[in-house]
């Protein structure tokens, strides 16, 4: 069941960049990619970095302590989790490079840390997939735990990562009235 669930959540993870190329198909075709999986994952940084930043930017400051439940991760819990262990540690082990030593951010840090660190986190990720192939997607990395993951799936999970966590914001946006950023009007 795990396995399904985490299938559908990639899937809907991808379908706006196959919606995207489909809207190209006029378009002369680009050459064959020779590192595909590793093009779509810098798109994907691209976009989540886009659309996470724009919903940590949206919530009022004075709503960052919110939460739907008990239960539930605050909103700025969401912003400290992907700045302190989520965007460094992932995307150093994915790009095979050597994760940024900073401060820690917690909670009670204002909205503009937050989103500023956050800004610097979407930015290391840029810079550790650049030289990204697909020639080791097979290779096993240490993520978490004990048993090493191919690269390949620390892909998918990472991009889980960030679709887990913009679908969480995009919720607690609407919670309180606001639209996320994917639901607005772009300018053409």
């Amino acid at each position: 069941m795990q396995a399904r669930t985490f299938a559908v959540m990639i899937a809907f993870a991808v379908v706006p960049q196959a919606l995207a190329a489909q809207a190209t198909a006029g378009a002369t075709p680009a050459a064959p990619s020779t590192s595909p999986v590793a093009d779509a994952l810098r798109a994907m940084e691209q976009r989540y970095a886009r659309i996470l930043v724009d919903a940590a930017e949206a919530m009022p400051a004075d709503k960052y302590n919110y939460r739907p439940t008990p239960a539930q991760m605050s909103f700025a819990m969401i912003q400290v989790h992907l700045a302190n262990e989520g965007n460094d540690l992932l995307c150093s082990k994915v790009g095979g490079v050597a994760a940024p030593q900073r401060t820690p951010v917690d909670t009670t840090m204002s909205k503009d840390t937050l989103v500023a660190r956050l800004r610097e986190t979407f930015q290391f990720c840029e810079s550790a997939f650049a030289p990204l192939d697909d020639s080791k997607l097979n290779e096993p990395i240490q993520l978490f735990g004990p048993n090493p993951v191919s690269r390949a799936a620390a892909i998918m999970i990472t991009v889980g990562d960030w679709a887990d966590h913009y679908s969480q914001e995009a919720n607690y946006l609407r919670l309180n009235g606001l639209l996320p950023p994917t639901a607005q009007r772009r300018n053409p």
